[in-house]
């Protein structure tokens, strides 16, 4: 794997951990594997860097590019600091176990366990969608249940997709990246700054106005499911909202999958949010087979 520009090099002490090589690298972090000093155990370590408002200096501090980038290089790291504190708190084997995080190089690291596996994304891609009901169940149930924990904190996660999904052995997930979580606000309003995914975020995380809520990580996760059906990403919200040619999974998948489970993925990616289930558990009774009534008529005005 390529590095990513402003890498910590092997070898980097840091904190009570050394650096050992990149995993990975995004906009706005870059996850390194490291070794602890005290056990030798390997971990995972995130670090906030984010490649358009920062740079590192020869004593590998990480600084604004420039003073205009200052306060938005300082709200940022504010907000990793906020996301490692909230994981923390939220134990549960479907979640990332996130157990410590601190300032270093005028900058934030998140250190998580380290777990053998695979991305989900990259499962899709290499089986070209596909993906088997009991696989699909085996994945998704598990964090559904995961989830539910979190939204019974009172929190959204709001960037679920199959990068942020980790598969260890047996199919067994790991629900990754909480840099958009934020609590319920009691007006739901939606929040400023949002992450948003093409195909994989719903159109009220899209809308200035729009009211985000459980219903909206459930969109998510249909729109996940119907990847690994599907072997591609969804068509983004907007498109489906202006004309929405996506066909029903019940109907263009009814010969490979069981129809309540396909019925249940068209429910979760209903484009109306109130159309949609809205709360976690009443999808799982759907994927199980046991799907409640559903609202025939939206009071939604889009």
């Amino acid at each position: 794997m390529d590095a990513p520009n402003n890498a910590l090099p092997p070898g980097t002490q840091l904190d009570e951990f050394t650096i050992e090589h990149i995993l990975g690298g995004g906009g706005f972090s870059i996850v390194y594997l490291a070794i602890s000093n005290k056990d030798n155990r390997p971990v995972v370590i995130k670090e906030y860097m984010p490649s358009s408002l920062a740079t590192r200096n020869e004593d590998l501090s990480v600084i604004p590019l420039a003073e205009k980038h200052a306060d938005r290089f300082a709200h940022g790291r504010r907000l990793f600091f906020q996301e490692a504190n909230t994981l923390t708190t939220l134990k549960h084997p479907n979640i990332v176990n996130v157990v410590n995080f601190f300032h270093a190089n005028h900058t934030v690291y998140m250190v998580m366990e380290y777990e053998e596996g695979v991305n989900l994304q990259t499962y899709i891609k290499k089986h070209k969608g596909h993906l088997s009901e009991p696989f699909i169940k085996a994945v998704f149930l598990p964090l559904l249940d995961g989830l539910q924990m979190i939204h019974s904190k009172g929190l959204l996660h709001l960037d679920i997709k199959p990068s942020n999904i980790h598969l260890r052995t047996g199919a067994n997930p790991l629900l990754l990246d909480f840099g958009a979580v934020h609590e319920m606000m009691q007006t739901r309003q939606f929040q400023p700054n949002q992450v948003i995914t093409p195909g994989f975020s719903p159109i009220e995380q899209l809308d200035p106005g729009g009211y985000v809520g459980p219903w909206t990580d459930i969109y998510a996760i249909g729109a996940t499911m119907r990847a690994c059906i599907e072997g591609v990403s969804p068509p983004h919200a907007p498109a489906r909202r202006e004309r929405d040619t996506m066909k029903p999974a019940a109907s263009q998948f009814k010969k490979q999958y069981s129809n309540y489970l396909l019925e249940a993925v068209d429910w979760a990616m209903e484009v109306d949010p109130l159309l949609r289930p809205q709360s976690v558990d009443k999808l799982v009774e759907a994927i199980n087979g046991n799907p409640p009534k559903k609202q025939k008529k939206s009071l939604f005005n889009f």
